[in-house]
């Protein structure tokens, strides 16, 4: 065990733990960030397609179970940052409907301990630090609010046309709310068409590393661990509370201590590292007296489409600016909520290589050219039988079905519609369904009444 007790420490530097790091920093406490990756080196390579998307250069390269046994490479990174280096700087507040009971199509999502004014000053904190560019009052979806901190990100003049069209069919499209450092200004953001999934060159994307890691780790009060991966979490005696994390780094076991452990590296491996962490006054693992702790996992139903016209290029480079939520409380001659449609970055050749790679770059090139790409997504439920264990070797197993499906599949129906509309000869569709790794949400659910939480 080191000497030195920490006041804080943080299992992951992502969304939630450096998130957390960057409000605790001015507090002066003792902090200790573990990252089991490094850092993404700034390179060539974090803008090339065929090294992010074919090579998976950045991916993890473990390997995860799922339901039937059979192993797969999930779609997660582990670096400074986390996944938040690679999402597409969409930042959503959820509506205030999200913390109520909601009854979908496929069953009823069970309404949340807090409601929207709990968090509310929080989204306001959130949306300064990463920079939130939007515009309030064009989403019907929308709860009251204050203004965006940063002015929305302009259309392309293909989208802006699309706007004006969407519009036309009755419909409220609204900015996405993008989380970018200073776009189109020196030093900053370039709108470019390799942010979604792909690493910036410019640390000009609002992620975690960029916003919140990086700026503390010259306060003396900040350490920052990478390569070390947290194996378990150590108890006191009495097993009331956890007073350590067993870490392997660069080969050997060390353990540090600390008052207080905030486990934050994501759905999956949180869930992962309590279930690892069991003892014989907690078998089942830490703070799982419900039998919970892995379950319910979620990772929203999600479709790529792509509406092209063979006689009419799009000359679109930042493409993502756009989102149409009429369908995500209520669809059409339905009670039950569908989903929401949202603009893409441009699908490059090689992605779509990826998904059928008989087709030569050329053609697939020449097609993309021609096409817009959006995404339709829909929430699933928390289900307890869509869980995370830990196989007999220690090896994560994911077990997930998707559900709430009759109400994705209509939404990207209304989709198809839309895009027929808009003049688009041809509509394509690509979905991850059962190891869908990329939205991971749920499988440690907080609450008041241990035996559900």
């Amino acid at each position: 065990m080191t000497d030195q007790p920490w006041d804080v420490i943080i299992v992951g530097s992502g969304a939630g733990g450096g998130t957390l790091a960057r409000a605790l920093a001015p507090t002066g406490a003792s902090i200790l960030i573990l990252e089991r990756g490094d850092f993404i080196p700034r390179e060539a390579a974090n803008w090339d397609p065929e090294a992010v998307w074919k090579q998976l250069r950045y991916r993890t390269t473990e390997r995860w179970l799922d339901g039937a046994g059979r192993e797969f490479r999930p779609y997660t990174h582990y670096c400074v940052g986390g996944n938040t280096k690679f999402w597409g700087s969409v930042l959503y507040r959820l509506r205030r409907e999200d913390f109520e009971e909601t009854e979908h199509a496929d069953g009823v999502s069970p309404a949340w301990p807090i409601d929207y004014g709990t968090l509310e000053p929080y989204y306001d904190r959130a949306e300064r630090l990463y920079q939130v560019h939007g515009e309030s009052g064009l989403d019907p979806t929308e709860a009251p609010r204050g203004a965006f901190p940063y002015p929305p990100i302009p259309h392309s003049d293909e989208i802006a046309a699309i706007v004006e069209r969407l519009r036309g069919q009755g419909l409220h499209p609204s900015p996405l709310p993008l989380g970018l450092l200073n776009p189109g200004q020196p030093g900053g953001c370039v709108l470019c068409d390799t942010c979604n999934s792909f690493p910036c060159r410019e640390h000009a994307k609002s992620e975690a590393e960029t916003c919140c890691v990086g700026p503390i780790l010259e306060r003396d009060n900040v350490t920052l661990w990478t390569g070390a991966l947290a194996r378990r979490l150590l108890t006191d005696p009495a097993g009331r509370r956890i007073e350590a994390v067993e870490v392997e780094r660069r080969g050997e076991l060390t353990r540090v201590r600390a008052p207080l452990v905030a486990v934050s590296c994501g759905a999956v491996n949180s869930a992962a590292l309590l279930l690892r962490s069991a003892t014989d006054r907690h078998p089942a693992g830490l703070a799982n007296s419900s039998g919970l702790v892995g379950a319910r996992y979620m990772a929203h139903l999600a479709t790529m489409m792509q509406g092209f016209h063979p006689f009419r290029k799009n000359h679109t480079v930042f493409q993502k600016t756009v989102a149409i939520n009429d369908f995500y409380l209520r669809g059409p001659d339905t009670a039950y909520p569908l989903g929401q449609l949202q603009s893409q970055g441009r699908t490059h050749g090689v992605m779509a290589q990826t998904v059928e790679p008989r087709v030569p770059l050329w053609a697939y090139d020449a097609w993309m050219a021609r096409g817009v790409d959006w995404l339709a997504m829909t929430e699933d439920l928390p289900r307890s039988e869509n869980r995370v264990t830990l196989a007999a070797d220690g090896r994560i197993r994911l077990r997930y079905r998707p559900n709430n499906m009759a109400a994705h599949r209509r939404l990207v129906r209304e989709m198809k519609r839309i895009f027929r509309r808009l003049g688009f000869w041809v509509v394509m569709t690509h979905s991850h369904e059962a190891r869908n790794t990329t939205h991971q949400c749920g499988t440690a659910c907080f609450g008041s009444d241990a035996e559900e939480a």
